[in-house]
């Protein structure tokens, strides 16, 4: 249920009403953000969400809500998940059909996490044709595999202020040590090169037929996501104008 207005301190209001001002003049955008583990689409896509007025749906924060919200289709994928199964692609395809009504996603998406595989990428397809819309742009965050390893495998992370360090590119004043806390540093399990390389090996084998897939409609452009965070910001920016 809304909020009250009168209850809503004014400058929350008028900051509100400026943010919807400014994005009543964006065009309407639906993108697909693609890449490997790693590649910089978390570090992009609040910056992409906020410049074009989009909403962020990153499919399994949405599978989670719809559980928890016990939609009709939030029970089904519960009910595979509780089975074990895979939750179908027609079901995370309905469930991104009922995310896309919300309010935020007025002027369009950015869909990160999905579609993984050609199917996929075909269902999603159907459902935004059924609404008279489709994808606009599909921004492949393209980098080699040697380039991820050395970044993801030197991460470590602070756990209870979520501060993250890399050996090479921001290491912390004294090694395996946080520098605010002086408490020692962990890495992620998924951090590992052998962890990194089976999560390689299935987006090579799965999701690179979906670059194709799109590449073939004229949707995407290539990012050289190897640079440095500001110069990928503006290949995106030159990307989406």
């Amino acid at each position: 249920m809304a909020a009250n207005l009168e209850d809503v301190p004014s400058l929350e209001l008028m900051t509100e009403l400026l943010r919807r001002m400014k994005c009543s003049s964006k065009p309407d955008k639906r993108v697909i953000l693609v890449g490997p583990p790693g590649c910089g689409k978390g570090t992009q896509s609040p910056l992409i969400k906020d410049e074009f007025c989009l909403c962020h749906l990153a499919t399994g924060d949405m599978l989670r809500a719809a559980v928890k919200a016990k939609t009709p289709l939030g029970i089904k994928a519960k009910e595979a998940m509780e089975k074990g199964e895979l939750v179908s692609d027609d079901l995370v395809v309905g469930i991104i059909d009922e995310a896309m009504k919300k309010t935020s996603c007025q002027k369009g998406f950015i869909l990160d996490g999905f579609p993984r595989t050609v199917v996929q990428a075909q269902k999603l397809d159907e459902m935004l044709a059924k609404q008279g819309t489709k994808i606009d742009k599909v921004l492949n965050f393209a980098i080699d595999d040697e380039i991820l390893e050395e970044r993801i495998t030197g991460r470590w992370i602070h756990p209870s202020s979520g501060r993250s360090y890399h050996t090479k590119f921001a290491p912390p004043k004294t090694p395996g040590v946080d520098d605010v806390t002086g408490e020692p540093l962990i890495q992620r399990k998924d951090d590992t090169a052998a962890v990194l390389k089976s999560r390689l090996e299935a987006f090579h084998i799965q999701t690179e037929p979906v670059i194709e897939y799109y590449t073939k409609k004229g949707l995407v452009a290539n990012l050289h996501a190897e640079k440095p965070p500001k110069q990928v910001t503006d290949e995106v920016q030159k990307a989406l104008s």
